[in-house]
């Protein structure tokens, strides 16, 4: 498996479908309808314009196995120094570490970038997220009951927190 940052021209169509997959068949993401190329795109131009990473986990063939990235927390000064960081990993390569790999980078260029709070805001039924947050010392800082609702069910959200150097 190898790291490299990711582009809408490269990238784009596997990061929807990656995307559209989690919406459409998990509690990932609390959205009901598919993204389209077009929102991908400016998905990519807003991370593009903040300077926020986007790291792919791309297989021996290319194959884009998942990717990572951060963005704001909350869109003022105060925040500036805190991201909420989102992992996605499309389907046949779960289970094999690439969320994790995937986590560590994004760490390591959160404190590069002088990040000092990492948030993930996660769907508390998501065992796999919570144990790897939890197995990379983030903190479960928060719980909202049942916020959400999807599939014909109350969702309730936590939030993991790290504070980096």
């Amino acid at each position: 498996m190898n790291l490299i940052p990711c582009s809408f021209e490269t990238h784009g169509n596997s990061i929807l479908n990656i995307f559209n997959d989690a919406i459409l068949n998990t509690t990932a993401l609390y959205e009901y309808q598919p993204r389209s190329i077009k929102d991908i795109e400016r998905w990519f131009s807003d991370k593009q314009a903040h300077q926020f990473p986007i790291i792919g986990a791309i297989n021996e063939t290319g194959e884009l196995m998942g990717f990572a990235s951060y963005g704001r927390f909350r869109p003022y000064p105060a925040f500036n120094t805190t991201v909420e960081h989102s992992i996605y990993v499309d389907k046949p390569f779960r289970g094999q570490g690439v969320a994790k790999t995937l986590l560590l980078e994004l760490i390591k260029q959160a404190n590069d970038n002088q990040v000092h709070v990492m948030i993930g805001a996660i769907d508390a039924e998501n065992i796999a997220s919570i144990h790897l947050h939890e197995q990379l010392d983030f903190t479960l800082t928060g719980r909202l009951p049942q916020v959400g609702y999807k599939f014909e069910r109350w969702l309730d959200l936590v939030f993991y927190q790290k504070q980096l150097n």
